[in-house]
């Protein structure tokens, strides 16, 4: 029986090969350049898919982290700030994975160009924050963009708008790897286009592709021989993920036979964030736990709240010469995620990806630090997006801070229901966003809409139910309330 599935397995890999080959076979001499290197990423993916039995984690090796493996960040915050700040910063670049589309919030093109406050875009407010430390410091940080195929030439458009601001914007594009035929585990592609039907055919393989592709693009080089030391990589759409001083300082300052090479920022669990994965120790290593690991008949007990507490934010921190080292020996250790996929025909996919905080257990002396909550303020969703426009937030340097006039650091719970899914939809449906100081938890669902200067104070439940309107008046003020029923409010 094994020599059956050793054969199998061979035959899969010579076949995938065949057509890897019959593919780059159709573009042209640039472009199959560029797809060759990336399809030597995929051939050692799928070689790697196809070796794994069973669950990637044995649950049983599971344990906590060690206490000192995971530091609270005030106990960072204690060591202070050297006297050369510039010098530090001048060791420093930061990455922002912009692979993503805004599909899910109803926009076309990258996510990082949907306006998220007064007017500015997530890249905006990313540029403004790098400008502001670099003219406070006098210091060279560069801003590196990880891009996709998707949203590559959207975002390099974009960014002759920035030309004249005080900050170096480099691009590299993440690889581009074909879906595989969930039957014959072959790519569904008949040709190298990504366009009309075509396009369902590929897809980026996750931000763990982040360390390939960045050598691959002669970038990882370059900045090396800048002088520059560490990465601080995160999500475009974290608009807390900003450039830490103090976690930067601690990075700088420790011995050189013990430099730490990895620092993930965690921050503790809520009930929100239960997906979310979580650092554990797993033979005498620290290693990113994802749900998609977990053996079904133990996703609850991932999920709890009281045996894992923390969960990744995705703001790392990375020694670049170690990432130079790894992927040179071929050592970068990354699991692989199968993610399923149906299209819209009706044909099931796998596409094959990895996660960027996986490679923690490749890298020396690797730490969690546990950040406050403020370090982790993504923006997934249309409800997401009305806690930072509102008056929570106040913006400074292209930095979002919680609101001194807010008396807990806490932010509220907002559901919003699917009127308000896509941006226009939601746009349309305030005339100005509700003061939410003092709110705690808001549901709203069915059609409503709000007037101007409307305050939401304590818990706020707004229903309409099918067929049924209502609008919020001008000026009104909701505290502890449940709204249901039908309220019109027209113009005479």
């Amino acid at each position: 029986m094994t020599e059956f599935q050793e054969k199998l397995k061979a035959q899969h890999e010579d076949s995938m090969h065949r057509e890897l080959e019959a593919l780059l076979g159709t573009a042209n001499k640039a472009e199959a350049e560029i797809s060759r290197k990336d399809f030597e990423g995929f051939k050692n993916l799928f070689h790697r898919f196809l070796q794994v039995k069973g669950p990637a984690v044995d649950w049983a090796k599971i344990n906590r982290p060690p206490e000192e493996s995971i530091q609270p960040y005030e106990k960072i915050k204690m060591k202070g700030l050297p006297d050369d700040i510039s010098a530090s910063l001048n060791k420093l670049a930061v990455v922002k994975l912009n692979g993503g589309l805004g599909t899910s919030m109803g926009c076309t093109g990258p996510k990082s160009l949907i306006s998220v406050r007064n007017e500015n875009t997530f890249l905006d407010l990313t540029v403004q924050q790098i400008e502001h430390l670099n003219k406070t410091f006098n210091a060279d940080v560069p801003l590196v963009l990880m891009n996709s195929f998707n949203t590559d030439e959207d975002t390099k458009k974009i960014l002759q708008k920035y030309k004249h601001h005080r900050v170096n914007i480099h691009t590299f594009n993440q690889s581009r790897y074909p879906r595989i035929n969930k039957e014959s585990l072959l790519p569904i592609a008949k040709n190298m286009s990504t366009g009309g039907q075509n396009g369902e055919a590929w897809y980026p393989p996750g931000h763990g592709d982040v360390y390939a592709s960045f050598s691959n693009s002669g970038l990882l080089d370059k900045l090396l021989s800048e002088g520059k030391e560490y990465i601080f990589v995160s999500n475009i759409d974290n608009l807390g993920a900003t450039v830490d001083l103090f976690i930067l300082q601690h990075l700088m300052s420790q011995p050189a036979d013990r430099r730490c090479e990895f620092i993930m920022e965690v921050t503790d669990k809520t009930r929100a964030d239960v997906k979310g994965g979580t650092l554990i120790q797993y033979e005498d290593h620290l290693r990113l736990l994802e749900i998609a690991q977990v053996p079904k008949n133990h996703v609850d007990e991932f999920k709890s709240v009281t045996k894992f507490k923390i969960f990744n934010t995705n703001n790392l921190w990375i020694s670049l010469p170690a990432i130079k080292r790894l992927q040179d020996t071929n050592n970068m250790d990354l699991e692989i995620i199968v993610n399923p996929k149906t299209l819209d025909g009706g044909l099931n996919v796998i596409q094959l990806e990895t996660a960027v905080g996986a490679a923690i257990k490749s890298f020396n002396n690797a730490l969690g630090v546990n950040v406050p909550r403020s370090r982790f303020l993504p923006v997934k969703t249309s409800s997401d997006l009305l806690l930072v426009m509102s008056n929570l937030y106040s913006l400074d340097a292209g930095s979002l801070t919680m609101s001194r006039k807010r008396e807990f650091p806490s932010t509220p719970h907002v559901k919003l229901g699917s009127s308000f899914t896509k941006v226009q939809q939601f746009l349309c449906r305030f005339e100005s966003i509700p003061d939410m100081l003092e709110l705690d938890h808001l549901t709203v669902s069915g059609d409503v809409t709000f007037g101007k200067n409307v305050s939401l104070k304590g818990t706020v439940i707004i229903i309409a139910n099918h067929g049924d309107r209502i609008d919020i008046p001008a000026g009104a003020m909701l505290e502890n309330k449940i709204v249901s029923g039908n309220l019109r409010i027209l113009d005479h």
